[in-house]
């Protein structure tokens, strides 16, 4: 099947995060592919990156993960303003806050200010979950759980393409069924809110558990960025300020399928 050549996909600002660099199920080439078409001013990195818990345990860097950090650093020196909000995964760059390497400026939150006047919080959001926070250990050992259940997911979607069926996430079927998984993601979501309130402005951008959505809570604009470990998603603010949820993987099916015009209509918005 011949892929088309596209003309990057341009945007004002683009936000993605948990992408997990250093974990066998991180979608790297995935996000490769949309990193090499897509342009942005404003490039925010937004928590979990690099999975340093992970990579304590056992390495793994494979040459598409270096290739993503090559990227990145690539769009930087081109002009793309590159911020880094570590998150709990990569949380040793916390260390480096306030600082400017190759210039990526890492920074412990940030204020967006979008095409239309609305200011953003941007937070990876770990500070929230009531898990990581009070229990490591915890943390740790339903993360390892996760892992699993990944590795299972990587195995179902093998049997899936080979029967001719698209990418489909175990993992994030089970959090919407899940009774616990939702209420959890419901007390995150109002967590988050409740701290914007209290920062003056119009909403927040984060991330940490890996479900992408656009919403108002309590007149809150709240948007979770996603992950690229089960949904391969960013939210992207257009050059007039809108914000929309890109699903990258539905954007690679349309790569294989359609011509390039018909691409943009079948990106999901929010």
């Amino acid at each position: 099947m011949t892929v088309l050549q596209l003309t990057p996909l341009c945007y004002r600002s683009i936000f993605i995060s948990d992408v997990h660099l250093g974990f066998r199920g991180c979608r790297a080439d995935c996000l490769l592919d949309f990193l090499h078409n897509t342009e942005s001013e404003y490039l925010y990195l937004i928590g979990d990156i690099i999975d340093v818990w992970e990579m304590r345990n056992r390495l793994f860097w494979p040459q598409a993960h270096n290739n993503v950090i090559r990227t990145i650093l690539g769009k930087a020196k081109r002009g793309t303003q590159v911020v880094y909000i570590p998150g709990n995964h990569d949380e040793v760059f916390r260390d480096y806050v306030d600082m400017d390497f190759g210039n990526v400026a890492i920074r412990r939150d940030a204020i967006h200010v979008t095409a239309a006047g609305k200011r953003l919080l941007l937070l990876h959001g770990d500070e929230f979950d009531r898990v990581v926070q009070c229990s490591r250990l915890l943390a740790m050992l339903g993360n390892r759980a996760y892992d699993w259940l990944l590795y299972f997911n990587r195995w179902l979607n093998v049997f899936r393409r080979k029967l001719g069926f698209p990418y489909w996430s175990l993992a994030a079927y089970m959090k919407h069924k899940v009774k616990n998984a939702t209420k959890f993601i419901s007390d995150y979501e109002e967590a988050v809110a409740r701290e914007t309130l209290k920062r003056n402005v119009h909403g927040v951008v984060c991330g940490h558990i890996h479900r992408a959505e656009i919403a108002l809570h309590d007149k809150v604009l709240y948007c979770n960025d996603g992950d690229w470990v089960e949904s391969c998603t960013a939210l992207v603010e257009k050059h007039d300020g809108n914000l929309e949820i890109l699903y990258w993987t539905d954007q690679q099916l349309m790569v294989n399928r359609e011509p390039a015009e018909q691409m943009q209509s079948d990106v999901s918005a929010v």
